[in-house]
Parts: structure tokens; C-alpha cells; sequence
């Protein structure tokens, strides 16, 4: 059974974000990315040189590598090769170089490196780059566990919104069309998609991509596959022949890449990066996304005949204010869900508490009410869950009131406290990251710590807040 996606990712409070691997000759560069990673939340281990990577990479493999291209010995293109020899690493691998060429960049790409950076690095770049490449390992070690368990996948709710779907679905699976399914952030699109490819019954894998999470270098080589020498890697078009292709937040492909993908979807060929002979596929492509399409059409930033070709059928899925009906089955579900991987006792949620639930505006959809089930169920021992046990997890999320001695301070010292009100929101919502805090408040990461220091905040107090 697969539930109801949460449709970002990111670690639970208290646990690290995710290990990162710094390879790197100097000692200097070494030091200042390990002490900005830790900053975010990662665990970060180091290597001067190839040798010792390897081994690191060979005890216990990080999440993330960061790897320098120019060093003594094996240097970082050696290394990668040596790592892709016997099929892609567990883990994505950004390059970095202070001497990069276009055919040293190519040349990684091929090989199945995630990223490129050029040296001086900009923090700022990196650290989304590591973001964006975490959640693709997420994603796929989510679809390897769906995979390794055999689970199918159902829609959870009786609501008219919901069987309307599912009539949908049942309506259009064993269509070869492309589908567009459209929906807020955290609605649970995957899900839908996923209960289209089990209704079809289509033998071949369910394989999904995140278009907002690949860098655009190479965004091509993970749809298409690359070709370099004798090696032959792979794309996610040919993991998924037979199958179904699930391309999440399709409005932030690039264009170039759009121009590959209508090919494909009228001739279902292509050829790999770097190669000559095409590749022939049977693949349902199925597209998703939470921004309006037809505007982007028309401001031009997104080309019209993708759009026709995704859009054969639409699936549109209700957000969560929308259907409050369902609450009380998605609160079992994910309580089910938590208790089993967590190894926690399963308990009832009283109707009072299910009514407070229910009038929740639910900004974050279904995910939020995911992680609303998971808190009341780690911080509460109730049996059954009561309404204070509801206010409490809602109240994590929660904005804080603006005091009424604001409007009696002087105005300078009024704006200083609602600036320390609004930055301590913000670094409560994000977990203490420095880098989701600065994108959400519209500051620059140098003025974000400005400002901190200036009001006194500390962000590491955050990084367990609830």
C-alpha cells in the first residue's frame, strides 16, 4: 500500500540532514565546507585524497559526495570512474575544479556525476546543490522501498472529490495517453499517478524523477541515459519500458530538455548522451505539477506543444480543506502507517479531536496532516488522542501572535521585536537551515547572520524545534 506522498523532503527534528562526504587536497577548503555543511544540519566526513575516500565510501556510504577534480595521485575524474565501474553508486556525486573546462564538465556528466561546480565555490550554490541532491536520493530510496515491498497503491478517502478520482482513473488506465495531474503542494499527485499505473496493470516499474530536484546539467543524462567508451549508463526512460515514467514538478524542466522529451513522446526513441543509436521504449509518461501550465504557455516558460502532448488526460486532485470527510481515514491511515515503522503502540483519536482536525485550514495538505499524526503520536501517551493533544502538534506549525506591547514600544524598537518574531518562525519552520530560512525571508544568507547576530538569535537552537 502506498501512502499519501509527502512531496518535499527533509529530516525529521533532531536528525541530521542527510551525510556528506568533502574530498578535497586543501585543508582550507576542507574546513570551510565542513563547518558550513554542519551549519545546515548535515553530518559531514572528510578525505584529503582519492585513497582515503574510498575507503570511507566503502565502510559506510554517505548520502552525498563533493568531490575535487584536481588532486596528487588518483585524481577526482579516476575516482569517479572507479566508483561507476561496476554500476552507479549508491550516492550522487557533485565535481568541483577551479580548472574546469567544458570537456572535463561533459566529461563528468557522462559518467553519471550529479553536478559540476566551478571553483572559487559560491556557498550559497553549493548548498542548494546539495539540498536539490538529497531529495533525489529520498526519492528514489522511496520508490526502492515500494519496489523491494511489492506495494500497490490506493487513494485513501470516501469524499465525492476522491471517488471522482478514482473514476477518473479507472476511466482512463488502460490508456497509452500521457497524463497531467495537477493539484496543490502535498495533495498527493505521486499517489494518484501510482493508482493509475496499479489500476492499468502495465508489467513494467513505476519510476518517478523530480524535475525540480536534478540539476539542469544533468537532467538530460538521468531521462536519457549516457554513453562514454564501452560504458553504458542507464536513463530513467529505459528503467521504466513497460512501465510508466512519473515526472514530478514538470514546470521546472528546462527547455532543452522539454525539446528532447516531445520527441519522445510522439516517436517513444531517443538516444543516450553522448551516444548514436537509438533506443526504442514503451513508456506511459506520466507528468505532474502545482503551477498553472497555461500561464506559463503563455509567458513563454513553457513550450505549448509538451503541454498538448502531457495534457492527453487530466487529473486534478482536491486539497485537503476541500474534503475534510476524508480526515478521519487518512488520520487512521497514517497513524497505521507510523506506528508500524516506528514501533509505536496504535491508538484512537477521540471525535472531538477529529472535529478540531477537521476545521484546520490544512495549508499543507495531506503531508501536513501526515506530520501532524507523527508528532501527536511521538509527544503524546493519550489513549485516546484528545483535543489538547491536537492543538499542541497544530501549534508547531503555527505563526505567533504579534503582542500587544508592539503597538505601545517606540517604532524602532517595535520593528526590532517583530523582526526577532518573524526570523524565530521561520528558523522554527525550517528546522534551524540557514539556507530555507534566507530563501523564505527574502534575505541574503551574509544578511540573514547580520541580522541574527544583531537580535541575538541563535539558529542551532532550532534545529530540534518541532
Amino acid at each position: 500500500m502506498t501512502d499519501l506522498p509527502s512531496e518535499t523532503g527533509g529530516a525529521a527534528p533532531g536528525e541530521a540532514a542527510g551525510t556528506i562526504l568533502v574530498v578535497d587536497d586543501e585543508a582550507e577548503i576542507r574546513t570551510v565546507l565542513e563547518d558550513t555543511l554542519a551549519e545546515e544540519g548535515y553530518a559531514v566526513r572528510l578525505a584529503a585524497d582519492a585513497e582515503e575516500a574510498d575507503g570511507l565510501v566503502q565502510g559506510e556510504p554517505p548520502d552525498l559526495v563533493l568531490l575535487d577534480i584536481w588532486m596528487p595521485g588518483a585524481d577526482g575524474m579516476d575516482l569517479l570512474r572507479r566508483w561507476v565501474d561496476g554500476g552507479p553508486p549508491p550516492f550522487p556525486v557533485v565535481m568541483m575544479s577551479g580548472h574546469s573546462t567544458i570537456e572535463s564538465a561533459v566529461e563528468a556528466t557522462r559518467l553519471g556525476a550529479y553536478d559540476y561546480l566551478e571553483k572559487p565555490l559560491s556557498l550559497d550554490k553549493l548548498l542548494l546543490t546539495a539540498e536539490h541532491a538529497m531529495e533525489t536520493v529520498r526519492l528514489r530510496r522511496e520508490n526502492e522501498a515500494l519496489r523491494n515491498h511489492g506495494e500497490g497503491a490506493r487513494l485513501v478517502g470516501d469524499s465525492e472529490a476522491m471517488a471522482r478520482l478514482r473514476q477518473q482513473i479507472e476511466r482512463i488506465a488502460d490508456s497509452h495517453g500521457s497524463v497531467l495531474i495537477v493539484g496543490e503542494p502535498g495533495v498527493g499527485k505521486e499517489a494518484a499517478a501510482r493508482a493509475l499505473h496499479a489500476q492499468a496493470g502495465r508489467s513494467g516499474p513505476f519510476v518517478a524523477i523530480n524535475s525540480a530536484t536534478i540539476a539542469p546539467a544533468g537532467m538530460e543524462a538521468q531521462l536519457f541515459g549516457s554513453e562514454t567508451g564501452e560504458r553504458v549508463q542507464s536513463g530513467r526512460f529505459e528503467e521504466a519500458d513497460g512501465g510508466v515514467l512519473f515526472l514530478d514538478e514538470v514546470a521546472d524542466m528546462q527547455p532543452d530538455v522539454q525539446a528532447r522529451l516531445i520527441r519522445v513522446l510522439e516517436e517513444q526513441r531517443f538516444t543516450r548522451l553522448g551516444g548514436s543509436q537509438a533506443v526504442h521504449v514503451d513508456v506511459r509518461v506520466v507528468a505532474a505539477t502545482n503551477r498553472d501550465l497555461d500561464e506559463l504557455v503563455r509567458q513563454g516558460a513553457f513550450r505549448s506543444d509538451l503541454y498538448y502532448r502531457l495534457n492527453v488526460f487530466t487529473l486534478r486532485v482536491a486539497p485537503l480543506r476541500d474534503r475534510p470527510e476524508d480526515i478521519p481515514a487518512l488520520v487512521e491511515h497514517f497513524m497505521q502507517r507510523h506506528c508500524r515503522a516506528q514501533g509505536l503502540r496504535p491508538r484512537a483519536f477521540g471525535d472531538d479531536a477529529l472535529g478540531v482536525l477537521g476545521q484546520h485550514a490544512w495549508p499543507g495538505n495531506v503531508r501536513e496532516l501526515q506530520n501532524v499524526v507523527e508528532r501527536i503520536l511521538i509527544l503524546s501517551e493519550a489513549d485516546p488522542v484528545g483535543v489538547d493533544d491536537v492543538r499542541s502538534a497544530l501549534g508547531g506549525g503555527a505563526r505567533p501572535q504579534v503582542p500587544d506591547r508592539l503597538f505601545e514600544a517606540p517604532l524602532r524598537q517595535a520593528r526590532e521585536d517583530f523582526e526577532r518574531h518573524y526570523l524565530e518562525y521561520h528558523l522554527r519552520a525550517n528546522a534551524g537551515n540557514i539556507t530555507r530560512t534566507s530563501a523564505d525571508a527574502g534575505l541574503e544568507r551574509t544578511h540573514l547572520y547580520r541580522k541574527l547576530k544583531q537580535l541575538g538569535i541563535e539558529a542551532a537552537d532550532y534545529k530540534n524545534a518541532d
